[in-house]
C-alpha cells in the first residue's frame, strides 16, 4: 500500500535558496515526501546548509547529481541563470520526470526550447509567504504536461498557501502582484508602524499591532467573501476617525502608488522573460 509520504515522489531542487526551502519545508508538513526523498542543489555552501538545517533533507553542489533519479526537478535559480542550468541538465532529463520552474519571468517557451522535444514542463509563481504556509501560487502547464501533472503541482503547492492555475498570459501579473506583493505590504507596515512611532507608541507594539492589522484584514478578506471596499465601509462612520484617514491616503496617492507598484513589477516580469 503506497504512504501519504511516497505520493510525490522524489523531488529535486536545483537551488537551495529561500523560495526552494519553503516550498521543500511545505511539502514536509504536508506529508507528501519524506526528507530523504528531496535534494537540493546549490553552489553556495551557505544556502545548502541553511537547507539542510531547515528541511533535514540532503544538499549538494552538483545538478546533475540532485537530479539523478528525481521524479520532480523544481528550477528555483535565478532567471538570468536559467539558460545556463538548462544547457547543463538538458541532456540527463528524461521523459518521465516532471520540470517545475519557479524562476520569474522565464516563459514557457524559453523552458521548452531549452530541453529536449516533449519534456513535461510547469511554470509556476509562488511566493515568499509560503514560508509561513500562506503562500499565494498559481501556475500554468507546458505543451506535454498533462492535467494530472497540475494536479500534483498544485497539491504540492497547497501545502504552503493557496494556489491557482491560470492561463500563462496571466502569470506575468501574478508576479508583479503577489511575487512582488509581499515587499509592498511590508512597507504598508513599516509606515504604519512609523505613524504609531510619531504619535507615540513604541516601535516594537507599533510593529505588532500594523502587522497584526493587516493580517486581520486580510482574513476578513478572505473568509467573509466581501469585497475590500464594503468591509472598508463598515469601519467607516461619518465624520470619524477612520474617513479622516483615508482622506489623507487618497491625497497622498496610495491607491496610485499600489497600483503603479504592480505594474512595474509586471513590466519587470515582462522583461525578464525577454532576457533583458
Amino acid at each position: 500500500m503506497t504512504t501519504a509520504k511516497q505520493d510525490a515522489g522524489r523531488i529535486a531542487f536545483l537551488g537551495a535558496g529561500k523560495m526552494a526551502t519553503a516550498l521543500a519545508a511545505g511539502f514536509l508538513r504536508g506529508g507528501l515526501v519524506a526528507p530523504d526523498a528531496i535534494v537540493a542543489a546549490d553552489p553556495h555552501p551557505a544556502s545548502r546548509e541553511a537547507f539542510a538545517a531547515r528541511t533535514s533533507a540532503r544538499a549538494t553542489e552538483s545538478n546533475l547529481s540532485a537530479i539523478d533519479g528525481a521524479d520532480i526537478v523544481f528550477l528555483a535559480v535565478k532567471p538570468q541563470m536559467m539558460s545556463t542550468v538548462l544547457q547543463e541538465i538538458s541532456a540527463q532529463i528524461h521523459p518521465r520526470q516532471l520540470v517545475v520552474s519557479i524562476a520569474a519571468g522565464v516563459p514557457l517557451s524559453r523552458l521548452q526550447g531549452g530541453l529536449a522535444s516533449g519534456i513535461r514542463v510547469i511554470r509556476v509563481m509562488p511566493n515568499t509567504p509560503c514560508l509561513v504556509s500562506e503562500g499565494a501560487s498559481a501556475y500554468s502547464l507546458g505543451d506535454a504536461a498533462s492535467a494530472a501533472d497540475g494536479e500534483l503541482v498544485e497539491r504540492l503547492l497547497s501545502t504552503s498557501g493557496r494556489v491557482h492555475r491560470v492561463p500563462e498570459s496571466l502569470l506575468d501579473a501574478v508576479t508583479g502582484l503577489s511575487g512582488s506583493g509581499p515587499a509592498f505590504a511590508y512597507q504598508v507596515i513599516e509606515a504604519l508602524s512609523d505613524g504609531g512611532v510619531r504619535m507615540g507608541l513604541p516601535r516594537a507594539l507599533a510593529t505588532e499591532l500594523a502587522a497584526q492589522t493587516l493580517l486581520g484584514a486580510a482574513r476578513m478578506v478572505l473568509d467573509t467573501g466581501k469585497h475590500p471596499g464594503e468591509l472598508k465601509d463598515e469601519v467607516t462612520s461619518p465624520g470619524g476617525t477612520t474617513i479622516a484617514g483615508l482622506h489623507a491616503l487618497e491625497a497622498g496617492g496610495l491607491r496610485a502608488a499600489l497600483i503603479d507598484a504592480v505594474v512595474a513589477a509586471t513590466t519587470r516580469s515582462l522583461e525578464l522573460g525577454r532576457g533583458a
